[in-house]
């Protein structure tokens, strides 16, 4: 299948400061498909060797010696590597020890040979007591399918192309099939696999089954921590459902356990982040440049980072999603605020932040920051798109910043001057 991070390979690959490559992304999100694919069809040939449980790798490391290390690997996989020819692709490298050091000295020593390197559990890994080589590599995030690649492996190719042009009067005219297929992305989701049993099947007891096995495969990545670590992990969790749920979407660890305090979780909580299993969303008390610099990290919202796999860990009927318009109003919205968390996290290079009001419900649901503007962002997911807190924002409490909102939603897209509304399905091409 298709994937915009490809074009993203090829810069790497061309670039003359090109150093090894870390492809980062959760489990199952298609990391070793693409670069499998980039290997077969950008080189002459590719050495490909899967770490996991590999004792030839796991012995491999002793020293630094990358001309040993490539001569073994050459004799161990039988093939001729060739720089500016071979792409040396290993994969799971988080598994053996000083797999993810040597990259240092890869870069040192024969940073003409393009190396690449991914993992399910990186994100993890990076963060344990093994050096890591800082400045030395170049690093990739890997997401699920957004919307646009989920039409293209539809065979609607040029409707992806109409919408990523803003092209609004075909939107118009094709308005019913943008929303049947998104209604179908709320269900896939965009984990590779279950697209692709969607597109060769269209049965959602398959798709859903698919959805089960990768979050069981989750599971047991949870397995691999202390005990104590693995019962809150899965804890804070199992507890995503209901916290997206709630009206207000702000993450209270209360929820996770009666009494329960945020010491006791937030390095559960960190886990799932770093994992890339969900997207923390913090708070922003000031819209101002920086938004960093105004974050208050103790009120935060959390969402998956897959919106078909939050459909399966709320045991959401795949009719209510398929049919009708149950989709977009479930958990008052939280899958279409989670839809659309999604395709700007998979755009956006900065991270998302929300604003809310001290002492009122007055809440925008984003806040994005490009290099032109600050972006307020509401979405609305019902019939129902009065804007009365972007409203309050925009016009009223920041005024003097002259900021133009914008409102996310079913309705076509429309320019009120202080706030843009664009359909639901166009959110990817705006932010692209």
């Amino acid at each position: 299948m298709e994937r915009t991070i490809y074009a993203q390979l090829l810069e790497w690959k061309d670039s003359p400061d090109r150093k090894p490559l870390i492809l980062l992304g959760a489990r199952q999100v298609g990391k070793t498909y693409i670069l499998k694919q980039f290997g077969e069809h950008e080189f002459d040939n590719m050495v490909y060797i899967n770490c996991h449980n590999n004792e030839f790798m796991a012995n491999l490391f002793t020293d630094f010696d990358i001309n040993r290390i490539l001569y073994q690997i050459g004799i161990h996989t039988r093939q001729k590597i060739s720089i500016g020819k071979t792409l040396l692709f290993l994969d799971e490298i988080q598994e053996i020890h000083n797999g993810i050091a040597s990259l240092k000295y890869f870069c040192e020593d024969m940073r003409e040979l393009h190396v690449a390197v991914a993992g399910s559990l990186l994100g993890i890994s990076l963060k344990e007591d093994e050096s890591f080589p800082v400045g030395k590599v170049n690093t990739l995030r890997m997401y699920p399918m957004t919307f646009s690649e989920f039409l293209i492996a539809s065979g609607r190719e040029a409707l992806a192309e109409a919408i990523d042009r803003f092209d609004y009067d075909t939107m118009r005219l094709m308005d019913n099939e943008c929303t049947e297929r998104l209604r179908q992305y709320f269900f896939t989701g965009g984990m590779p696999e279950a697209v692709s049993v969607w597109m060769q099947t269209h049965n959602p007891k398959s798709v859903r089954m698919i959805h089960q096995e990768i979050l069981g495969a989750y599971y047991m990545d949870f397995a691999k921590h202390t005990k104590t670590m693995v019962r809150h992990i899965r804890m804070v969790w199992d507890s995503i459902p209901a916290q997206l749920a709630k009206e207000n979407k702000k993450f209270i660890f209360g929820m996770v356990k009666k009494g329960a305090r945020a010491a006791q979780f937030e390095e559960a909580l960190q886990w799932l982040v770093d994992a890339g299993l969900v997207i923390r969303v913090d708070r922003c008390k000031i819209p101002r440049r920086p938004l960093k610099f105004y974050m208050d990290s103790s009120a935060f919202k959390i969402y998956l980072l897959d919106c078909g796999l939050l459909a399966t860990l709320c045991e959401t009927e795949p009719a209510d999603i398929l049919l009708g318009s149950k989709a977009f109003v479930e958990f008052k919205g939280a899958f279409a605020e989670n839809f659309v968390l999604q395709q700007m996290t998979a755009k956006q290079k900065s991270p998302v932040y929300y604003y809310n009001k001290d002492n009122s419900t007055q809440e925008v649901d984003f806040l994005v920051i490009t290099p032109e503007r600050i972006i307020p962002v509401e979405v609305k997911a019902e019939e129902n798109v009065k804007s009365k807190s972007l409203s309050v924002f925009v016009n009223e409490d920041f005024k003097e910043l002259e900021f133009k909102g914008l409102r996310c939603s079913m309705k076509p897209y429309v320019d009120q001057g202080w706030m843009e509304n664009i359909p639901l399905y166009a959110v990817e091409a705006y932010f692209g």
